[in-house]
């Protein structure tokens, strides 16, 4: 598996500067973006619109995901270690044990099928 990287496409960069209004209304907009295998770590993510994204094998080490409705997207793989994940809701296909282990010790989710 490749490690995770840093994008740069307007959405991603409007990301990682903070400007979570800014990317919002680019996916509105109809601007596409890559989020799987994307490194978010630190990132505050509070507010992005989520739905039905594909965050396969991305790393959230550290990251703000406070409030989000992650149950439309695609979370196989990824990383939450030390993340921030109150008020956070998941897909039903991920057991809350794997995402305690991935929030404490950087495990990788898996997703049941």
């Amino acid at each position: 598996m490749n490690p995770p990287k840093v994008k740069h496409d307007p959405i991603n960069a409007a990301i990682r500067e903070e400007r979570i209004d800014e990317a919002n209304r680019l996916l509105k907009q109809g601007e596409t973006a890559d989020f799987s295998g994307t490194d978010f770590r630190t990132l505050k993510l509070r507010g992005l619109d989520v739905d039905g994204h594909d965050f396969s094998h991305s790393y959230f080490r550290q990251a703000d995901l406070r409030g989000l409705d992650l149950t439309s997207c695609n979370l196989e793989g990824i990383s939450l270690h030390l993340a921030l994940i109150h008020g956070t809701y998941f897909p039903d296909n991920i057991d809350a044990s794997e995402i305690m282990m991935s929030v404490k010790y950087g495990t990788r989710i898996r997703v049941r099928h």
